[in-house]
């Protein structure tokens, strides 16, 4: 496929995880793909290889967020990587996919550890977004990764799933402010997704896990990813402000 050749894609916590699906489907399809990674070289290095294995182009991006100075280091490296393999800083595609769990119970959750979810979560994808609408490209893609949890009561995870309910308010107010230049800012929300936490090499917690889902399964990243590359697609193009479930029908009830 090459629907997005001659794109460029930032995908933030792209080491693992939907991340890494992501920016692996988005390589595949044609598009020059920043690989953001905080901590782990190895894991970023290793996906950049995958996608240069299978014929795509990628590079890696170091940046811790929700830290100051988090958006202007990113966008330093991604600059570098942007000019070292097309000559420019053009934008086409943003994917605000970095994000941490955690925060316990209402009754267990600190002030410090509230700040630290919504300073990743909330501050961090704000401000990428502000940052990248300078090198966004007319037709661009902004897609922002949300969560299941946002739309079902969980109080074991309360701060977490207030942080993906706010990330849902950016979509429809930038697609609303950026759609003169043909972006399209849009929201997707997955549910429970295999990843390398050990709780999937349960079967009998996948099989718990999987009850939720109206397919009666885990979903697996490259299911999300399929559905942020149709929004980053041509084919997207009429999709804007939106929020689009990606759990599987876990939401259904």
């Amino acid at each position: 496929m090459s629907t997005l050749m001659g794109k460029t894609a930032l995908v933030t916590g792209s080491s693992r995880g939907i991340g890494r699906a992501t920016a692996v489907r988005l390589a595949r399809d044609g598009a020059l793909v920043a690989v953001h990674y905080t901590a782990n070289k190895d894991a970023a290095e290793e996906t950049v290889s995958a996608i240069r294995g299978g014929g795509g182009r990628a590079f890696a991006v170091r940046a811790e967020l929700g830290v100051p100075g988090d958006v202007d280091e990113l966008f330093a490296g991604l600059e570098a990587g942007l000019v070292e393999h097309t000559g420019a800083t053009a934008l086409d595609i943003l994917v605000n996919n970095a994000g941490v769990m955690g925060g316990g119970s209402a009754q267990e959750t600190t002030p410090e550890l509230f700040d630290r979810l919504f300073a990743v979560n909330v501050k961090a994808p704000f401000f990428l977004i502000q940052r990248a609408m300078a090198n966004l490209s007319e037709g661009g893609r902004i897609v922002n990764i949300s969560s299941g949890l946002s739309r079902i009561a969980s109080p074991g995870v309360v701060t977490y799933a207030l942080t993906k309910g706010a990330v849902e308010h950016l979509a429809p107010h930038f697609a609303k402010l950026l759609a003169p230049r043909g972006i399209t800012v849009n929201t997707v929300a997955p549910g429970v997704t295999r990843n390398d936490s050990p709780v999937f090499d349960n079967a009998d917690a996948v099989a718990e896990m999987a009850r939720m889902s109206a397919f009666d399964r885990v979903g697996e990243p490259e299911d999300v990813a399929d559905v942020v590359a149709f929004l980053a697609s041509p084919q997207g193009r009429w999709v804007t402000g939106a929020f689009l479930d990606a759990t599987g029908g876990s939401l259904l009830g």
